[in-house]
């Protein structure tokens, strides 16, 4: 049976990946801060109290799952605030940095010795860290840290080519979740799906590639 670890699982994108990859017959490791009530009664296993910006919190994670393969790794919490040119909030902007790009890097990082071969690494990120699709303005640090979480995907992808691991970096499209106050095109349930047929779509060909959930390459 495969194991997955998925982060930021309470709620939205991350419990509706939960439960789908438990339905799949996956072991499910549900990473969050708290658990909910939706996520504990989803079956699946629950490690909770892991903050991905806390270093020795990613080090408990990893001392949880010291025994465990991991066959796919989603690296899916996130943060989204809005900063105002003139009035930008710098704790806000570094508050997203640390959630939305250290976080998967120190979550990838801890968990190096647990990939088996050929396993998968996934970011959710957003086309909102795209420079060529920024026709808007506005969002400085949500825009920032998902192209900072962008370019390392890259370099990830290209160190970790060695072992036949391939790294998706996929956006989810605009998903109704809590974080963007539910208005969105997608369920979370909908957004999950297309991205479990992304993931099973990657292989190292693909690898490092940012593409919509749809199955569209997106600009960098």
């Amino acid at each position: 049976m495969k194991n997955v670890v998925i982060t930021g699982a309470s709620r939205g994108i991350g419990l509706s990946l939960s439960k789908q990859y438990q339905q799949q017959g996956w072991n499910v490791y549900s990473v969050c801060r708290q658990a909910s009530p939706e996520l504990e009664a989803a079956g699946v296993s629950v490690i909770d109290n892991i903050d991905v910006t806390n270093g020795q919190a990613v080090k408990a994670l990893a001392q949880t799952l010291s025994d465990v393969k991991v066959n796919l790794l989603i690296n899916n919490a996130g943060l989204l605030k809005n900063e105002v040119l003139g009035e930008i909030d710098f704790d806000s902007i570094q508050d997203q940095i640390e959630v939305n790009a250290y976080g998967p890097i120190r979550v990838t990082q801890a968990l190096l010795a647990n990939f088996s071969d050929n396993a998968k690494v996934v970011m959710i990120t957003s086309r909102m860290g795209s420079v060529s699709d920024n026709t808007s303005g506005g969002r400085y640090g949500y825009r920032m840290s998902k192209a900072a979480l962008n370019i390392a995907s890259v370099s990830i992808a290209h160190d970790l080519a060695h072992r036949g691991i391939a790294v998706g970096i996929i956006h989810p499209g605009l998903v109704g979740t809590e974080m963007i106050g539910g208005v969105g095109d997608l369920t979370p349930d909908e957004a999950a799906s297309r991205i479990s047929k992304r993931i099973e779509e990657l292989n190292l060909q693909s690898s490092g590639t940012f593409l919509h959930s749809n199955g569209d390459v997106l600009p960098w």
